[in-house]
């Protein structure tokens, strides 16, 4: 019997070749087969990030995403469609596992910090070899490029997401010291003023494509337009106990 191929989760970090871990970077540069997300049409953030490590003969697979937001999270045909999409990527990955051939998928970020690698990771783990390569997230570099400490001593560190509701938006952040926001993009008024609110608009910073070379900081109370990239985080620093 062919003994079965490994499948990598390999995270990428924040957007920075030289951010890569060298096990990331051996793994990848030797890599006979990679998978990657992408939108139609792209080419791909994670796979941009990797192309001056790839082989010449790497052989490609890419995994187009057949929505995005165009239909609402509430919806009930979003997980349907995307549970079929996941399930799809799964064979084709799974039919290379089982032919013998090792599989690196591309993670932006972290694999298991609200990555899509999650979804393929959930449907493989029990019946083929995997194996999770952490790295550095786009959070730890957006707090990283405003030059402020996120949290010290013993402050609450919460992570929340635009498409919350904005009364729970609220809430968490009356109860939080210090709070990274993501999936920004068209929420940003929503959160702009769930942050003014509570009184914590002025102390808030945007960050948008943090340690790639369009990397731009900023107060958000600054920030005048109407939707972020869709790389952009919101980092909102403790002020806890230190000596």
């Amino acid at each position: 019997m062919i003994p079965k191929g490994r499948i990598y989760g390999v995270g990428l970090g924040p957007g920075a070749t030289d951010l890569l871990s060298v096990r990331a970077d051996k793994l990848v540069r030797e890599a006979r087969h990679i998978a990657f997300f992408r939108k139609a049409g792209r080419a791909g953030h994670a796979r941009q990030i990797v192309s001056s490590l790839l082989s010449e003969d790497v052989i490609e697979f890419a995994m187009e995403y057949p929505i995005t937001t165009e239909i609402p999270l509430s919806d009930p045909r979003y997980n349907e469609i995307l549970s079929d999409f996941y399930t799809k990527c799964c064979a084709h990955i799974s039919s290379l596992s089982l032919a013998g051939e090792d599989v690196i998928i591309l993670c932006e970020g972290d694999p298991f910090f609200y990555g899509s690698f999650m979804h393929i990771y959930r449907r493989v783990k029990d019946t083929l070899p995997v194996e999770v390569v952490p790295a550095i997230t786009g959070m730890s570099a957006a707090w990283t490029a405003t030059n402020i400490p996120i949290s010290w001593g013993d402050d609450i560190l919460t992570i929340l997401m635009g498409t919350l509701d904005a009364a729970i938006l609220e809430n968490q952040l009356r109860d939080t010291n210090a709070a990274v926001i993501m999936k920004i993009g068209r929420n940003l008024p929503k959160i702009k003023q769930a942050l003014k609110i509570t009184g914590r608009l002025e102390d808030a910073f945007i960050v948008e494509y943090a340690a790639m070379a369009e990397q731009k900081v900023q107060p958000l109370s600054n920030y005048k337009a109407e939707n972020a990239p869709y790389f952009s985080i919101i980092i909102l620093h403790g002020q806890g106990r230190r000596p």
